[in-house]
C-alpha cells in the first residue's frame, strides 16, 4: 500500500471519529501521518494493528513534540512486518492538562517511551502503573526536553568558540548573540534583574572590539631600512678581508704545526 492508501484506510477504520491524513516525508522515506483526537488514542493504535490490510504489528517508538502554546503532539510509530509499509499517528494534548491514554495494553513494548516521554515532557499516560523516572536522577527537577526548559550549563559557561557570528572572544563589529536555550535577562530567576545587553562570557564582554589599521595604497609603503646589526652597517665587517677559498684561514693548517714540531724534534 502506498502512503495515501494507507492514510486513507486508517481514516475509513476509525469513522465516525474525526481523523485527517496526511504524507510526511518524501520518496522512500514517505510516511502516512494520522491525526486523531486523544480520546481515540488507544482505540486508533488497536484497530491499525488488529486490521488485515494494514496489520501494523511492529511497536517502533513513541515520543513527544513541543508546540509551545498549541500544546504537545504525541507520536507513535508503527511497522507491517507482513506488508511492509508504516505509520504516523499523532494526537494533540493542551499544555496545561498534558494527559492521554496508555498504550501499554496494546504495545506492551511502549511502557519505556511513555516513561521517557513522562519524563521529558511531562506528558501523563492514563493507566500506565510505572511512570518511574528512567533516565533522570529521582532528584531532576523540570522536564529538559520542554522550551522553556532553561540550559544552566549554557548560562554558567561561555558558549565555547565562533560558532554563531559575534561569539568569538576575540571580539569583532558584530553583536553578541544569546546561546540557544538561554532567555534574556531578566526573563529567568528568583529574582528577575532588569533587561540589560546581551552577552556572551565575562571575557568576551569585557574585550573591546579591535580595528584593524587601513592598508596603505599600492606604491605608497616608504622604502624599507636595514635595521641595526646588517652586513652594511658593520665596520668591522667591511674591514675584514675575505677569505680566498672554503677551509681557508690566517693562521697554519693543523698540518703544518704538526710537521713543523716533528722536525725540530
Amino acid at each position: 500500500m502506498t502512503p495515501e492508501e494507507v492514510g486513507r484506510r486508517v481514516v475509513a477504520l476509525l469513522t465516525p471519529v474525526e481523523a485527517t491524513a496526511s504524507v510526511s516525508g518524501g520518496q522512500a522515506h514517505a510516511r502516512a501521518t494520522v491525526d486523531v483526537p486523544p480520546a481515540a488514542w488507544a482505540d486508533t493504535l488497536r484497530a491499525v494493528r488488529d486490521d488485515a490490510e494494514l496489520a501494523c504489528d511492529f511497536f517502533d517508538w513513541l515520543s513527544a513534540v513541543d508546540e509551545l502554546a498549541d500544546g504537545f503532539d504525541v507520536v507513535v510509530h508503527l511497522w507491517s512486518t507482513r506488508h511492509r509499509h508504516g505509520v504516523l499517528l499523532r494526537t494533540r494534548v493542551p499544555r496545561q492538562t498534558p494527559t492521554v491514554a496508555s498504550v501499554v495494553d496494546v504495545f506492551p513494548g511502549a511502557a519505556w517511551h511513555e516513561r521517557e516521554t513522562h519524563e521529558m515532557f511531562g506528558v501523563d499516560f492514563t493507566g500506565h502503573r510505572g511512570l518511574a523516572p528512567l533516565l533522570l536522577p529521582p532528584e531532576f527537577e523540570g522536564h529538559p526536553l520542554r522550551k522553556e526548559f532553561v540550559l544552566a550549563s549554557r548560562v554558567a559557561k561561555p558558549w565555547p568558540g565562533a560558532k554563531e557570528p559575534g561569539e568569538s572572544e576575540a571580539g569583532g563589529g558584530r553583536r553578541a548573540v544569546r546561546p540557544p536555550g538561554v532567555p534574556a535577562p531578566g526573563e529567568w530567576g528568583a529574582v528577575p534583574a532588569p533587561a540589560g545587553p546581551v552577552t556572551v562570557g565575562d571575557r568576551a564582554a569585557a574585550r573591546a572590539p579591535r580595528e584593524r589599521p587601513a592598508r596603505p595604497a599600492p606604491g605608497a609603503r616608504p622604502p624599507r631600512t636595514p635595521g641595526p646589526g646588517a652586513a652594511g652597517d658593520d665596520p668591522a665587517a667591511t674591514a675584514r678581508p675575505a677569505p680566498d677559498g672554503p677551509g681557508m684561514s690566517d693562521g697554519p693548517a693543523r698540518g703544518d704545526q704538526a710537521g713543523d714540531e716533528g722536525g725540530t724534534a
